[in-house]
């Protein structure tokens, strides 16, 4: 898995994380929903995988030298690895699945296909695809179609094979969309026995009802394999920042769903002709990434598996308000006494709607200044923003327009907000803006006041309930005055960055943050060289630049004490002769995604901590807006490290993240106390006592 680089290939490495999350799927110790979830995620983190990572890799192989990015150097060889590690995955993905649904039977609950239902349930099952699927469909007879349809990313298909047992010649092949977008994948059954849950898939209701759609037109044999495409998911959008990006945005989207396709999956035992005419007519050639798997695709379906069905399911435990934010209570009146971190998913995201609609309602309040990268379906956010303009106030969005797979909602998002007059600032050339900012101003008794946040994760509700993120809301004067400065260079952005050179506090991305990063080190080495205690605590979703990685090493071989928590590729070799001490390296793998970067330097006894929305990538450092901040106030200082000690001590959902990153969990030694960290972290939260 190494490199001649001494680090490790970033896609290799991310198909280690993914195995992580496998490994949730075949843990016994979990519920079953829950494995059917991570199931779930597994297969879409594989499907976004081969739409962007993979897409990228064949690029490169059509570019060759003139590939001018920062890229791999041998692409070839990384993605024969990548399909040799991911049909072993599916192979134990399968696996895991069967046996599965064979602790599901054991309990009760039942897949069933077309061809194992009572009585009652094909009479459930007509009136079903009469009333709600038949049309949804439109059955295609594809050898009928000059050209072939365009099989659309995310979707599966049910491929048919059309025939007479009576006549040899009148076959036909047909291919029909699953409209899962418009119907449940799952549908609960009439139940077929006392105590029995019965759940059937959307595409087998489709397959008991082939003869219904095609017996009128004299075919009574009928054979059906679900099929999907993945598709280059990369959009090419000029860099100029105006008015044309929206225009570019656009015809990106509707190119993307023309992408070249960068896998084929389909049913290992699906009829040969059928799959060979796909193929062909496809314009598929075996270097794109063809995959047998099971009867079952678009797993990422199981996200959303039907918990009713069981009656041992106990939800997660609910998050709760910050004790120093509950309601009712004046949040920026809170904010002027001192500093409040929220540690999202323990603490309720609604404290950070709740400052934001105070703001909205406060005669006082001029303006507010926000970002926003990915947003919530029905998004309170905006909400509140809308009744701050309605209320006076200015109110400025900086809408990133190119998060990836959110560009179609904040299109959306642009014109609702302009409508009720927003202004809506774009972003920046040949960069997105990732930050989490947001800052307001109040003027009061002829007495400017400023209030704001800086976070880890996005502002959306919806995936607050179970990202693991850090927000500080603060009025610190010099963490505002820069975030201030950041909006200035967003609303008037400049080829030189000249706002933002004239941040002092945060370090920021693309300016100065790496070598911000690397200066700490370098102070730890120092230490570490003149026999000082030295350590660094780095928490993060991926570490994969160069830099840092190679700055990480000349720590570790100074004798520094380097704890990596990385939830997904980490790039760093962690175990080198060189090394006075081994760097430490987890990643945690449980319910709630570990979505927080927290940074922590010993600093000769004067510990720096810095929480940031910027993993230690290259694409993070040098081509995105990125923002963090130090953390001041000494108890949520305390706070942080306090997490961070739980987290390092996990010792049932931890893996090592050796050199060959084989994911073994971290042992637990005899008459050491059992560690699960998210759980241990709600428990500590919940107990923590705040003096108002």
């Amino acid at each position: 898995m190494k490199s001649n680089k001494q680090t490790i290939v970033r896609d290799l490495s991310w198909l280690a994380f993914n195995e992580r999350v496998l490994q949730e799927a075949k843990d016994p110790s979990v519920h079953l929903h829950d494995r059917l979830r991570f199931l779930g995620i597994f297969s879409n983190n594989l499907d976004e995988f081969f739409r962007v990572r993979v897409a990228t890799l064949n690029k490169m192989i059509r570019l060759g030298k003139a590939a001018k990015v920062h890229m791999e150097a041998n692409p070839e060889k990384i993605l024969r690895q990548i399909q040799e590690t991911v049909i072993s995955q599916q192979t134990s993905f399968d696996e895991t699945y069967e046996d599965i649904i064979r602790e599901m039977e054991k309990g009760g609950i039942f897949m069933k296909n077309e061809k194992q239902l009572s009585r009652k349930q094909k009479e459930f099952i007509k009136i079903y695809f009469d009333e709600k699927v038949r049309t949804q469909i439109v059955p295609l007879m594809i050898e009928s179609i000059p050209q072939m349809p365009l099989l659309r990313d995310k979707s599966i298909y049910l491929a048919c094979v059309l025939g007479n047992t009576s006549n040899p010649m009148l076959q036909r092949y047909a291919l029909i969309e699953i409209p899962t977008k418009v119907l449940p994948r799952f549908v609960i059954l009439p139940p077929d026995g006392d105590n029995e849950k019965d759940i059937i898939l959307l595409e087998d209701i489709i397959r008991f009802n082939l003869p219904y759609l095609f017996a009128p037109f004299g075919f009574n044999r009928f054979l059906s394999y679900i099929i999907k495409v993945t598709r280059d998911a990369e959009l090419e959008i000029e860099n100029e920042v105006s008015t044309n990006v929206i225009t570019e945005l656009e015809k990106g989207l509707k190119n993307r769903k023309k992408g070249r396709a960068t896998r084929f999956i389909y049913d290992r035992s699906i009829d040969p002709g059928l799959l060979d005419y796909l193929i062909k007519r496809l314009t598929l050639t075996k270097k794109d990434n063809l995959i047998a798997g099971g009867r079952i695709h678009n797993f990422k379906d199981f996200m959303s598996f039907p918990s009713s069905v069981f009656q041992d399911f106990h939800p997660r435990p609910r998050a709760f308000v910050h004790p120093l934010l509950q309601q009712p209570c004046r949040i920026m009146e809170v904010l002027e006494q001192r500093d409040v971190m929220l540690h999202m998913p323990y603490h309720s995201f609604d404290s950070v709607i709740d400052l934001l609609r105070e703001a909205a309602i406060d005669p006082f309040v001029q303006s507010i200044k926000i970002t926003c990268y990915r947003l919530a379906k029905d998004s309170k956010i905006v909400n509140a923003l809308i009744n701050a303009v309605r209320n006076g106030k200015q109110v400025t969005v900086m809408l990133e327009l190119r998060a990836r797979f959110d560009e179609e909602a904040n299109l959306m998002w642009k014109e609702r907000l302009e409508e009720e007059g927003v202004k809506v600032v774009l972003g920046v050339p040949d960069m997105k803006v990732h930050a989490k900012l947001c800052v307001i101003k109040k003027r009061e008794f002829n007495k400017t006041k400023q209030y704001g946040f800086v976070s880890t994760g996005n502002l959306n509700e919806n995936t607050a309930q179970y990202y693991g993120d850090h927000c500080l809301l603060t009025t610190n004067r010099n963490i505002l005055a820069d975030i201030n400065r950041i909006f200035n260079f967003l609303e008037n952005p400049t080829p030189k960055f000249d706002a933002m050179r004239q941040c002092r506090t945060l370090p920021v991305a693309p300016l100065n943050m790496r070598r911000h990063f690397m200066m700490q080190i370098d102070k730890e080495i120092k230490n570490a060289r003149k026999k000082k205690k030295a350590f660094i605590i780095l928490k993060m979703n991926s570490l994969v630049d160069p830099e840092l990685i190679n700055k990480i090493y000349e720590a570790a071989r100074a004798g520094v004490k380097i704890k990596l928590i990385v939830r997904g590729i980490c790039g760093a070799i962690t175990q080198q002769k060189s090394f006075k001490n081994n760097i430490e390296a987890i990643s945690i793998i449980d319910e709630y995604l570990e979505h927080a970067r927290v940074f922590v330097f010993h600093n000769d006894g004067k510990p720096l901590v810095y929480i940031s929305s910027a993993d230690w990538m290259v694409r993070n450092l040098d081509h995105r807006v990125e923002a963090a901040t130090p953390i001041y106030d000494k108890e949520i200082q305390q706070e942080l490290m306090d997490i961070l000690n739980i987290q390092l001590a996990e010792n049932v959902k931890g893996r090592i993240l050796d050199n060959e990153q084989k994911n073994a969990y971290v042992q637990r030694h005899e008459h050491e106390a059992e560690v699960r960290s998210q759980i241990a972290i709600y428990d500590y939260l919940l107990s923590k006592q705040y003096k108002h």
